[in-house]
C-alpha cells in the first residue's frame, strides 16, 4: 500500500507539472520575479510558462528595455529561441507582433480578456518579444533627451546589450539555436542587429549568441528603390492617376538624401487628393471608424510621412490593445511600468518617430555581408500592402543580383495558393496572397506555414 501511495503521489505531481506551467522547477531568484503567473483575463489552461521585466541596457542614461518571453507550448528546451522586433521606428512588438500577430494571445474588444491564437509561433519557438528602443511601450529612459536622439546605431547596440545580459538571466537559452524577426521599419532592425550579434561572435572566444538567421516582412530595405517601387503599386493598383504618376516620376529623386519641394508636393497631392480614406496597409479592407481611435502609425517615404489608423481583419485591435495594458492590474501582472512612466502606454510613439536620427539609406550591403557569413535569410511581403509593398522589396532585392536557385512558383497552403516565392543563392523571397503590412495578423495559417519552413530550411510546399 505504501508504494501504491507513493506511486499515487509521483503521478499527480507529474498530472500537476503538465497541465499547470506554473509549477516550475530550477528557476534562479530572478527567473521567478520575471514568471508571470497568470494575466487578467487569459485562457484558464496554459501548456507554457511565461516572463516579463525589464533588463538595463546603459545605466549612465538609466535606458532599460521591456521584454516578454513566451516559452514554446510543448518542449520548449528543444526548441529554437525567436527575437521578434516590430518597427515605426517606435511601435510596440507587445501591441503588434504578440497581441495581433504571432504572440499566443488575442486580445477581446472590451479590452478586458485574451484568447488563444491557434496559429501563435510559440508551437515551434520559444519566443523575446522586445519593445525596442527606450521610449516605446513599456521601455524607458531616465535621460529624456534619450527620446529626442533615437537611431539606428544605438537601437542595435541596445538589443545587443539586451541579449547578452538577457541571456545571463537566463542561461538555458545560451547557445539555444537563435533566431530574428520582424516586420516593416524592423527591415533596419533586424539585419542590424545581426550584423552586431554577427561581429560580436567573431570576437569572442565563445559566442553566447547562436544566431542562425533571420526572417522579415513588408521591410524597409533600400528608401531610393523602395521609393520607386511604392509609386508603382500605387499607380499599378489604380491608387493614383496616370498624370500623377508621370510627375512623380519625373519630379522626385530618391536617392538624394533630400527630395525636392515640387516631389514632396506632387507626393502629398497623391497622399491627400487621390489615395482616399483607406487603410494604406491594407488597401482591400475596412478602416477603424470608432472615434476613440486617435493611434497614428506613420512610415517614412523620404521626407513624407505616411499615415494610417488601425488595420487588420478587426481594424480597430490596437485599440483593444491599449485599453488592455493600460490597466493597472495587467501592468502589475507583468512587472511592467515599475518606475511610473509619466505617460500612457502606447502602440507608438510619436516622439520617437519624428525625432528619429540616424536611419540606414539601404540594407543592401549588409545583406551582402550576412549572405557572405552563411545566415538562412527570408523575407516575405503581404501583397496588398501599400506602405512597403511587394514592388518595393522585389526591386530592392534585384539589385543585390543573387543567382537563382528555385525559379518562381506558388506556395500553397492546404488547396489554396498562399503567395508565390523565389529561392536565390544566400535567401529567399516570399509573398503571402491578400496580406496586408501586417502578414501574421490577415494570414496568420499561412504565416505560420512560412515561419515552419524558415526554421525547418525548406522551401515553402509546392502542392
Amino acid at each position: 500500500m505504501e508504494i501504491q501511495s507513493r506511486v499515487l503521489v509521483l503521478l499527480l505531481v507529474l498530472s500537476l507539472l503538465v497541465f499547470l506551467p506554473d509549477v516550475v522547477v530550477g528557476l534562479t531568484k530572478q527567473q521567478k520575479l520575471d514568471r508571470i503567473s497568470a494575466l487578467p483575463g487569459q485562457p484558464r489552461e496554459l501548456t507554457f510558462s511565461h516572463f516579463s521585466g525589464y533588463v538595463t541596457v546603459n545605466e549612465e542614461h538609466g535606458r532599460a528595455l521591456f521584454y516578454w518571453l513566451t516559452e514554446a507550448a510543448t518542449s520548449a528546451q528543444n526548441k529554437p529561441l525567436l527575437l521578434w522586433l516590430n518597427g515605426g521606428p517606435g511601435c510596440s512588438s507587445v501591441a503588434y507582433g504578440a497581441s495581433e500577430e504571432i504572440g499566443p494571445f488575442r486580445i477581446n474588444k472590451t479590452g478586458l480578456s485574451l484568447y488563444p491564437n491557434k496559429h501563435s509561433w510559440n508551437r515551434e519557438a520559444n519566443i523575446i518579444f522586445l519593445e525596442s528602443p527606450a521610449g516605446v511601450g513599456f521601455s524607458y529612459t531616465n535621460t529624456s533627451s534619450n527620446l529626442k536622439d533615437s537611431g539606428d546605431k544605438r537601437t542595435a547596440q541596445d538589443a545587443l546589450i539586451f541579449l547578452i545580459r538577457w541571456m545571463s538571466r537566463f542561461p538555458q537559452y545560451k547557445f539555444r539555436d537563435f533566431y530574428i524577426a520582424g516586420e516593416s521599419y524592423a527591415g533596419h532592425y533586424v539585419p542590424q542587429l545581426a550584423k552586431r550579434i554577427h561581429d560580436h561572435n567573431k570576437a569572442s572566444s565563445r559566442p553566447v549568441i547562436n544566431l542562425k538567421g533571420f526572417i522579415v516582412g513588408n521591410a524597409v530595405t533600400d528608401f531610393n528603390y523602395d521609393s520607386i517601387g511604392t509609386i508603382m503599386f500605387w499607380w499599378s493598383h489604380a491608387m493614383i492617376s496616370d498624370s500623377t504618376y508621370h510627375k512623380i516620376i519625373k519630379t522626385c529623386n530618391f536617392s538624394d538624401e533630400n527630395t525636392s519641394t515640387k516631389c514632396n508636393e506632387v507626393v502629398n497631392y497623391a497622399s491627400n487628393h487621390e489615395l482616399g480614406d483607406i487603410d494604406q496597409y491594407s488597401i482591400y479592407t475596412r478602416t477603424c471608424m470608432t472615434a476613440s481611435n486617435n493611434t497614428i502609425k506613420s512610415l517614412r517615404l523620404k521626407n513624407t510621412l505616411i499615415r494610417r489608423k488601425a488595420s487588420g481583419y478587426d481594424p480597430c485591435t490596437e485599440n483593444y490593445a491599449e485599453k488592455y495594458f493600460n490597466r493597472p492590474e495587467v501592468q502589475k501582472a507583468m512587472h511592467a511600468n515599475v518606475t511610473g512612466i509619466p505617460y500612457k502606454w502606447t502602440a507608438c510613439s510619436d516622439v520617437l518617430i519624428r525625432n528619429w536620427k540616424d536611419s540606414e539609406d539601404s540594407m543592401l550591403p549588409t545583406y551582402k555581408e550576412l549572405i557572405a557569413a552563411g545566415l538562412r535569410i527570408w523575407l516575405f511581403s503581404g501583397d496588398t500592402d501599400s506602405i512597403v509593398p511587394v514592388t518595393a522589396t522585389r526591386f530592392s532585392l534585384s539589385h543585390l543580383n543573387l543567382p537563382v536557385k528555385t525559379k518562381w512558383y506558388p506556395w500553397y497552403s492546404g488547396t489554396q495558393v498562399g503567395g508565390w516565392t523565389e529561392v536565390y543563392k544566400g535567401l529567399t523571397f516570399a509573398t503571402v496572397r491578400g496580406a496586408g503590412h501586417e502578414v501574421p495578423l490577415f494570414r496568420p495559417k499561412e504565416a505560420f506555414i512560412l515561419f515552419k519552413s524558415f526554421l525547418a530550411g525548406k522551401e515553402l510546399p509546392k502542392s
